[in-house]
């Protein structure tokens, strides 16, 4: 409920302060004194359209704030809880503040948030009603929620299993979807991996192979500089021309001789025949690799193809032998993969038709459920519209079966009403407003309004057009309502006002040269002149003033 609204420069608002009480409150005044503007403002605190043209003259900006308490806060605090705000008791303060320049600001408990946010949650909050305003009682796409709220207690289970299985099968449903559509471009893609695949695997490439080929064919292309290399080394050492060896023999016998001689003699002598040796061996080593060197052409074509081979894989998959055998890995394992996707596909197939299955069961349980609330729901408002004298009407359920699964299951839903002998049942939405509509809308209010959960439901002038009995019945049926939820109405009906529990006198007045509103809360005398008014116009008689009094008591029995 909302305990208190402050307004601050707003239209023909000053500033103005009201605590509201539970039940039911009534706004009383004069036409124009500034009552429906008071329920304009508290639209704007939960959500309402916002423009600077209500900002007071004068003014940069006007300021609206709003305490509510909230008994049962599960549901809201789960929301307020998803998009960060805290909720650390029972109580929620809003404030909007509109600039002349356009810019709103609005916050919930200090934190501040944009006018969706605000509107979400005051849905939760208040629920106004105009005398042209229907709000979700004359939307059709609300009244399946407000059939799922009349019979709560019996498809509070069910409802909840039926939505976990819809989301089950529309993740299934997108999986098997997204598989299918990209399918074409899967199997393409397969294709070229495995070409990719068989091109690598029949390489057989060894990481750090292409080095020795490299190495190996640069001494196969060497061949004449090598072969050169050691004939002139042979020649230089042991040829026909070639003397070396044979001189240093020489030079070895003759150090020999003289060896015994000197020490220093005897170490030339020896290094002498270790180079002699040394020689030797080195001409045995020349002699070997000349009997074994022979161009290999066939070899050197073979590392050139392998080679190339080597080029051509790096051209495609990467600049060395070992990026390509990554990449191998990679696409290798893509393929494997891509055969375990294929195992899945059928395996989502079966779940996805299992999934189906039990959500055909589940939506076909709630939609025969529904119908026998319907029923039900069909005959609570029939006697809440008897009770408004429209003993003639008819009111109807009308269910449509919908083809595709939904969050709410298959039915599609809407009210019917036929308010006259031997008309035609229409939707409620084309119901011709007045009189007429405001009794069918508190018929309806006063059943959803011990479901709906909403704090605070505001009546503007929905009594217009109404008067005698009928007006002591809808006087009733607001109090009524008032049991269940914070009711505050707006009314020019006498009935209605001495019907409440708490009346305030809305009054326009000069001050300084600028028309202000304000606002009294009505003693028990001054409610009786107040009815009084109302009752006889402007002249107030001591027979109103007796009329008064008896409203007043017959509204207290």
């Amino acid at each position: 409920m909302i305990q208190e609204l402050s307004v601050h420069d707003f239209a023909i608002i000053s500033s103005l302060n009201i605590e509201f009480k539970d039940g039911m409150t009534v706004l009383t005044g004069e036409t124009g004194a500034g009552k429906s503007i008071i329920i304009d403002a508290m639209g704007l605190l939960v959500g309402g359209r916002g423009s600077s043209d209500f900002i007071r003259d004068g003014m940069d900006k006007c300021r609206i704030e709003g305490s509510f308490y909230v008994e049962n806060k599960e549901e809201i605090e789960k929301y307020l809880e998803a998009i960060g705000i805290e909720m650390t008791d029972d109580l929620l303060v809003i404030q909007r503040e509109i600039f002349r320049s356009g810019r709103n600001n609005c916050r919930i408990n200090g934190q501040l948030v944009n006018t969706k946010l605000l509107r979400e949650v005051g849905h939760f909050l208040v629920d106004i009603h105009g005398q042209n305003e229907h709000q979700e009682l004359m939307n059709p796409s609300q009244h399946l929620d407000l059939l799922d709220n009349f019979g709560a207690s019996h498809l509070a289970h069910l409802s909840s299993d039926y939505k976990e299985h819809f989301k089950n099968y529309q993740e299934l449903r997108h999986e098997v979807e997204q598989f299918y559509e990209n399918e074409q471009e899967y199997v393409q893609r397969m294709d070229m991996l495995r070409f990719q695949y068989d091109e690598i695997e029949s390489a057989q490439l060894v990481s750090g192979e292409e080095a020795v080929l490299l190495e190996e064919r640069k001494k196969l292309l060497s061949f004449q500089q090598i072969t050169d290399a050691l004939k002139n080394t042979y020649q230089y050492l042991n040829g026909e021309e070639s003397q070396t060896l044979d001189a240093v023999a020489q030079s070895m016998s003759e150090m020999a001789s003289i060896e015994e001689l000197d020490d220093s003699y005897k170490e030339a002598s020896d290094l002498i025949q270790t180079g002699y040796y040394s020689l030797q061996e080195a001409l045995g080593s020349v002699t070997a690799l000349m009997d074994t060197l022979e161009l290999d052409e066939e070899r050197l074509n073979e590392v050139d193809s392998r080679l190339d081979v080597i080029r051509q894989l790096k051209r495609k998959y990467g600049e060395t032998v070992e990026n390509i055998l990554t990449y191998f890995e990679t696409i290798s394992e893509e393929l494997s993969q891509s055969e375990t996707d294929s195992m899945d596909i059928d395996h989502l197939e079966k779940a996805l038709q299992k999934e189906e299955k039990e959500l055909t069961r589940l939506a076909e349980l709630l939609s025969k459920e529904r119908h026998d609330i319907a029923k039900q729901l069909e005959t609570d408002i029939l006697k809440e519209l008897k009770s408004l004298f429209m003993e003639n009407t008819q009111f109807k359920v009308v269910f449509e079966p919908l083809v595709e699964f939904h969050s709410f299951g298959k039915d599609k839903v809407e009210f019917f009403i036929s308010a006259n002998v031997g008309e035609e049942l229409k939707p409620l939405a084309k119901v011709v407003s007045g009189g007429e509509l405001s009794r069918v809308m508190l018929a309806i209010k006063t059943i959803f309004s011990k479901t709906q959960g909403i704090t605070s439901i505001v009546f503007d002038e929905v009594d217009t057009g109404v008067s005698g009995r009928v007006a002591q019945a809808i006087a009733e049926k607001i109090h009524e309502i008032g049991k269940n939820s914070q009711v505050l109405c707006i009314t020019h009906l006498p009935q209605v006002a001495a019907i409440s529990d708490t009346q305030y006198f809305i009054k326009k007045e000069i001050k300084d040269n600028r028309t202000e509103t304000t606002v009294k809360e009505l003693t028990e005398e001054e409610r009786v002149n107040e009815i009084a008014r109302m009752l006889s116009g402007a002249e107030v008689t001591p027979l109103t003033l007796d009329h008064a009094k008896e409203l007043l008591s017959l509204a207290k029995k």
